[in-house]
């Protein structure tokens, strides 16, 4: 008898466990009493999370079936949560090969259920005139129901919740666009979903009797156009009415631009998101209910969805952010820490001074930096860097932070991600702003030998060819105003608080 047929606790595999979805499953399936297994590129990234204690780590990439082979190793159930979305044109190659190497590799392993998360597509409209993402989710799909090993493939249109790619997306546009000229897709009917119920599908399809081998449609009681959506969010946000005023003109191309202009969201992902409303995503069936029964009060409506998002937001209580998984194309080569390091050239600026108040009061000001707080130099020049960085495709500041107080590795912060974090130590950064090389900026809180609080900054360039050694020269004059200014700014900016003005002896006579 085995633990599906007791009711005990599955053993799971997710992988994208570092990405939006993955990482709010992880705890709901441990929740639930089931042991989960991470299979990750980058296993550092799931370090810091709550739950990372509670599951096993296995470093690997969905395309390498030796690594696969070993995550599926007494599995029972396989979650399988990622796809190559703007990794360039031969993305729908790498999804096609990615999922016969998973589908493969379960049966191998005799894993009893596969549970994917899909696209939903339009009915009624051939395969070749939906977008290559749509088109490229289906067939992950097909080819994970072939795989011999029973399938759940579940199909959701727009995901609400906060932090999610379609959320931020609505969010930034109805708040920051009190008058918009919108691309006709703001006409097209959508079934959007929130992603608590996402979420609930996922953990319920693991115990699906064995027979059952199919694709199911997941979405909320709610059947809107994107302008309703929009019209929508700006009354349960208390905004003013919303003017929106369709053209016919803006081609998926410049949408998403007009998106990544406006929004946090970059144009590789706007792309694809856009493209998936060219036509009508509604649920034509719930069979879902069958084996996975709806709670009172679920699936939550589209209104109390993004009531809880906001809340959520205004908490600061995002687990996951769209930008928890890299962003495409981004960088991932982590600092080379060799010191003879023979990778080549490697270009520097250190900034070191010491700090009129105590490292803990230091390390504040270093784990605050980004999002509302800025960079603590120069705003202007950070601020022109982040437009360029968008207008060339990059991510640009608007990702913002996960958190307002707290890091942990793999969180996007602006156009940096969080390489490493010793708490009270040091942060290091790595840039995923376009460059023609690679970056990294560290801060340090140390102290020195007569017990003094010292400031070290670090910032390091890895210049790709001829056009990188020109970028570092041509930047460096004006190291000294945005680096110095850092450093000096955050000194000041720690010997403020209160606790290091509190310390400070009262003057006398």
């Amino acid at each position: 008898m085995n633990a599906e047929d007791t009711g005990a606790g599955l053993r799971c595999l997710v992988t994208g466990a570092t990405g939006y979805i993955g990482g709010r499953l992880v705890p709901e399936l441990l929740a639930e009493g089931h042991r989960v297994r991470c299979l990750a590129r980058s296993p550092g990234k799931l370090r810091d999370h709550p739950w990372a204690g509670e599951t096993d780590v296995v470093r690997g990439d969905v395309l390498d079936g030796a690594a696969v082979a070993e995550a599926m190793r007494g599995i029972d159930v396989a979650y399988y949560l990622v796809h190559a979305l703007g990794t360039g044109a031969g993305f729908e190659e790498t999804d096609r090969r990615a999922a016969r190497i998973f589908g493969e590799q379960a049966r191998a392993a005799g894993v009893r259920r596969i549970v994917y998360l899909g696209g939903l597509t339009p009915k009624g409209v051939p395969e070749r005139e939906l977008s290559p993402h749509l088109r490229s989710r289906a067939e992950v799909g097909r080819i994970l129901l072939a795989s011999g090993v029973p399938t759940t493939v579940l199909r959701a249109a727009v995901v609400i919740g906060s932090g999610s790619a379609s959320f931020e997306m609505l969010r930034y546009l109805t708040e920051r666009l009190p008058v918009m000229v919108t691309p006709s897709w703001v006409r097209t009917r959508i079934q959007p979903v929130a992603v608590r119920d996402v979420l609930r599908a996922l953990v319920g399809s693991a115990r699906m009797p064995s027979e059952v081998n199919r694709a199911f449609d997941i979405g909320g009681p709610d059947v809107l156009t994107y302008r309703e959506m929009m019209t929508g969010y700006a009354a349960v946000a208390e905004l003013p009415r919303r003017i929106i005023l369709p053209v016919p003109v803006l081609t998926p191309g410049l949408s998403s631009h007009w998106v990544g202009l406006v929004t946090p969201v970059p144009a590789a992902i706007a792309r694809p998101l856009a493209e998936s409303l060219r036509h009508e995503v509604v649920c034509h069936e719930h069979d879902i209910a069958r084996y996975v029964p709806d709670p009172p009060g679920h699936p939550l409506g589209f209104d109390a969805a993004v009531r809880l998002a906001l809340q959520r937001v205004r908490d600061a209580q995002v687990t996951t952010r769209w930008s928890s998984a890299s962003f495409p194309g981004a960088p991932s080569d982590p600092l080379p820490t060799d010191p003879d390091w023979a990778g080549g050239s490697l270009y520097t600026d250190v900034r070191e001074l010491p700090v009129d108040a105590s490292r803990p009061d230091l390390w504040r000001v270093i784990e605050g930096i980004g999002g509302d707080n800025g960079w603590y130099s120069f705003p202007l020049a950070w601020a022109v860097r982040g437009r360029l960085d968008r207008l060339v495709g990059g991510v640009g500041l608007r990702r913002g932070r996960r958190d307002a107080a707290r890091l942990r590795v793999g969180d996007s912060l602006d156009f940096w991600r969080v390489e490493e974090i010793e708490p009270g130590r040091l942060l290091r950064l790595r840039a995923e702003m376009r460059l023609p090389g690679l970056a990294w900026l560290e801060m340090c809180a140390e102290t020195d030998d007569d017990g003094r609080t010292r400031y070290r900054q670090r910032a390091l360039f890895h210049p790709h060819g001829l056009l990188g050694h020109a970028y570092w020269w041509s930047v460096s004059p004006f190291h000294a105003l945005v680096f110095g200014g850092m450093a000096r700014n955050i000194a000041r900016t720690a010997a403020r608080t209160p606790a290091a003005t509190a310390r400070r002896p009262t003057p006398t006579g």
